[in-house]
């Protein structure tokens, strides 16, 4: 992916219906379709997330994530991490959640970070100081593991 991508933080309530529209599907067609994966995406924490969005130079999403901070009882997460088909292999997976840790770091400095990591990638969240603890768990049929950033 060359160095034109869009990086765009948003608020849920700032996003249009087209947009909006565009990273659910997203969401689905990797999460959902790609991985064979029939688990409930919409589990009401959009509303209460910045979303990263990352676009091409003709606005077509590439790559996604979702970031909440601690609230109440809940620790601060990055969640729905995904790059499409077209940025794999390119570094963008790590571009993508290194800017999620800025954020987090920015906006939530010194709180620790909770990640779902599908298992097969604990190796690459541990390059970025994440720690799995606890067993692994299924989550929609795909092995995965509770990572910690402290």
């Amino acid at each position: 992916m060359n160095s034109e991508l869009n990086f765009c933080w948003q608020r849920f309530d700032d996003f249009d219906i087209a947009g909006l529209y565009a990273m659910l599907r997203f969401r689905q067609d990797v999460f959902i379709v790609e991985q064979q994966s029939p688990y409930p995406d919409l589990d009401g924490l959009d509303p209460f997330c910045q979303h990263l969005l990352i676009t091409d130079p003709a606005g077509a999403l590439v790559a996604y994530l979702r970031a909440r901070g601690p609230d109440g009882d809940s620790p601060a997460f990055i969640g729905r991490i995904v790059v499409g088909p077209a940025g794999r292999g390119t570094g963008l997976g790590r571009r993508l959640v290194q800017e999620g840790l800025d954020f987090m770091d920015r906006t939530w400095p010194g709180q620790p970070i909770e990640i779902g990591a599908q298992q097969h990638l604990a190796d690459f969240y541990a390059g970025f100081g994440f720690v799995a603890e606890g067993p692994p768990y299924d989550d929609g049929g795909i092995p995965h593991v509770t990572m910690w950033r402290r």
